[in-house]
């Protein structure tokens, strides 16, 4: 069994000498990727119109995938990510409101935004099922959760074993990063009206199967 973080320690903000670490390991290891998964991001954030929270943020990566005029909500637990997170607003000429905070606990209203993005944020979380719970509740009706995650391999394969054995060092050097989630599970069962989504293979090691699609409120 995977080892379950401690509750009280993941429901609080990222500080500390791990979250300042990760800032850095992120920002390096990230920009391969990003160029990779470009089309993806813009095609499912592109089209997002009214009101966007995005849980997660880190250093703005998805700032410019989005169309002019969205009002834009960050949840970012990182206080440290916060910073390059700004600049990169302030690069854009983007004004932007960015909270400290969990996803468990999103600091915004019942129905009161039009989409909710989240992008390789849900391995991290305490629980998946209490952050979608939380992201239907500030949804407004036919609203949209927008995801692009990393996800478990099959079950029995030798990267899923890879997987499992890996998730302790994860969890450490990641900020609590579970490789082996099977997200898109929790995904299917959380009680949205539609799901759609696509499976693919990223060019990561360890976390390279994930999932991209839209849930519906």
């Amino acid at each position: 069994m995977t080892a379950r973080q401690d509750p009280a320690l993941a429901l609080q903000p990222h500080s500390g000498l791990r979250a300042r670490a990760f800032v850095y390991l992120l920002r390096a290891a990230n920009a391969r990727y990003e160029l990779w998964i470009a089309d993806r991001k813009r095609a499912l954030l592109g089209s997002l119109r009214g009101t966007v929270l995005e849980i997660g943020p880190g250093a703005g990566v998805n700032l410019g995938y989005y169309a002019p005029g969205v009002t834009w909500i960050g949840i970012e637990p990182n206080v440290y990510m916060q910073p390059h997170l700004r600049r990169e607003a302030e690069s854009r000429g983007l004004h932007v409101d960015l909270r400290t905070g969990v996803a468990e606990r999103l600091e915004a209203a019942d129905h009161s935004v039009d989409a909710v993005v989240s992008t390789l944020v849900l391995c991290s979380v305490a629980s998946v099922a209490d952050v979608l719970q939380e992201i239907q509740r500030v949804l407004k009706p036919g609203g949209k959760f927008v995801f692009i995650e990393h996800v478990a391999a099959p079950r029995g394969t030798w990267l899923w074993r890879m997987q499992r054995i890996l998730c302790p060092c994860f969890r450490f050097f990641a900020v609590g990063c579970h490789p082996d989630r099977e997200t898109g599970t929790e995904i299917d069962r959380a009680g949205f009206a539609k799901v759609q989504y696509e499976r693919f293979r990223a060019p990561l090691p360890v976390v390279s199967p994930q999932i991209a699609g839209v849930a519906i409120r």
